[in-house]
């Protein structure tokens, strides 16, 4: 007799920090930040207004105070807050430790841009006379302030981020896509030892065929996006599920934040609203549609990133547009939560904070959301946490595994 699914969805809304961690001020921060509670609060003073019954419903407003939204006496799903063990704030370590990874080392950032000698070996590998810009950017104003002297010139436009990376942004009739990733490629290699970032991303783009603004006269094309990380430098709670006959699939830009360390199956998705009625697909048992030859297993695990928050809005400052991001999120949930049966557990948090109220444009180091649910499990509080690890600990609960290789050892929130 064949032994029934059990499913575990993380769903990280990228950036959606709920309140600054006691060392904010050591990482370069002028004052203490709260993504969820700056954006609800700019949204109810300016008029705007923000809508996410779902959300709020789940809990959202029981783990940080916000505008207009008292507490419930009664929620959908168990809800709290996370610190971060990593002493950081970014993408790779945020997602490295939901799973059990701690980082063995400080990723190098680039607030004044690459060295000289690193410039020197990219221009060298890539032939390129010269590179645009090799600044901290945001990388859609990235393509307004230098795409058009990028058309003209054909040199790479190269910049980082609060995030320790290397991104290169090219057009894709400028520069061939196979040639980009290649590129990325050979920018890993010179990026190691000292200069060892996170992740190199490549960043395509094409013309805007709706050039009514000129400030998205290019836009990215987020499907073609690639990134080159480093491996995860411990275990992975995905590899044990792996290794006790499960499925691991991730979407967005999941399996590159891995570099497909325990993330074998893999679906790109073009923005938010693609990755939202990807996963939903998944839920309602439409693998097909995105997976081919799917083998079913006894224990799956589905990983999502809704990015926006952070790359389009977060990096931004752009407190409305995050607020719009929210509310797309909020109103995809409620068919994602009828897809879910009593073998399915739901994770729904974030990987840092990335207020678009404070001052700068980095990331914020904040507390992170969590709020889990299950149809049959009853609602509580769980407090603040120590670690994001309690997320690959309530997995391998969930799925009845242990694993003493795990370096961060979390607490089960079920």
């Amino acid at each position: 007799m064949k032994n029934i699914k059990k499913r575990a969805i993380i769903f990280i809304i990228d950036a959606c920090g709920v309140g600054s961690m006691p060392d904010w001020a050591e990482y370069d921060e002028a004052a203490p930040a709260n993504t969820l509670a700056s954006t609800v609060k700019h949204c109810v003073e300016s008029g705007r207004g923000i809508k996410i019954p779902n959300l709020y419903s789940l809990g959202i407003a029981n783990i940080t105070e916000l505008s207009s939204m008292p507490a419930l006496e009664k929620t959908q799903a168990s809800f709290g807050k996370m610190a971060e063990l990593n002493p950081a704030k970014d993408t790779i370590t945020g997602h490295w430790e939901m799973t059990g990874v701690k980082a063995t080392n400080t990723f190098p950032y680039y607030p004044n841009g690459f060295p000289d000698d690193v410039v020197t070996k990219l221009k060298a590998a890539w032939d390129v006379e010269d590179i645009l810009l090799n600044a901290p950017y945001s990388g859609t104003t990235a393509l307004t302030d230098f795409g058009d002297k990028h058309m003209e010139t054909g040199y790479p436009i190269v910049y980082t981020s609060a995030d320790s990376v290397l991104q290169l942004a090219a057009h894709v009739d400028k520069i061939p896509l196979k040639t980009q990733y290649k590129w990325c490629e050979q920018a890993r290699e010179i990026m190691r030892g000292e200069h060892e970032v996170a992740r190199i991303i490549a960043r395509p783009f094409t013309t805007n065929p709706e050039q009514s603004n000129p400030d998205t006269k290019y836009i990215r094309l987020n499907d073609k996006r690639h990134d080159y990380s480093v491996l995860p430098h411990n275990k992975t709670m995905l590899e044990t599920v792996l290794e006790n006959d499960g499925n691991v699939i991730g979407i967005g830009k999941i399996q590159d934040i891995f570099a497909g360390q325990g993330v074998p199956l893999s679906i790109h998705s073009k923005d938010n609203l693609d990755g939202l009625e990807k996963i939903t697909d998944l839920l309602e048992n439409n693998y097909s549609k995105h997976i081919d030859s799917f083998n079913d297993k006894d224990k799956e695990t589905i990983f999502l990133n809704l990015v926006e928050t952070d790359c389009n809005f977060g990096h931004r400052r752009d407190p409305e547009g995050f607020a719009q991001a929210l509310e797309d999120i909020d109103a995809a949930l409620p068919r994602i939560l009828s897809a879910l049966s009593e073998n399915d557990v739901l994770l729904i948090s974030a990987d840092h904070g990335c207020d678009p109220c404070a001052a700068g444009t980095d990331h914020t180091r904040e507390y992170v959301p969590i709020l889990v649910f299950n149809p049959e499990i009853e609602a509580k509080d769980l407090g603040t946490r120590e670690t994001f690890a309690d997320i690959g600990a309530t997995i391998l609960n969930w799925f009845e595994l242990k694993d003493s290789e795990i370096m961060i050892q979390g607490q089960s929130l079920i």
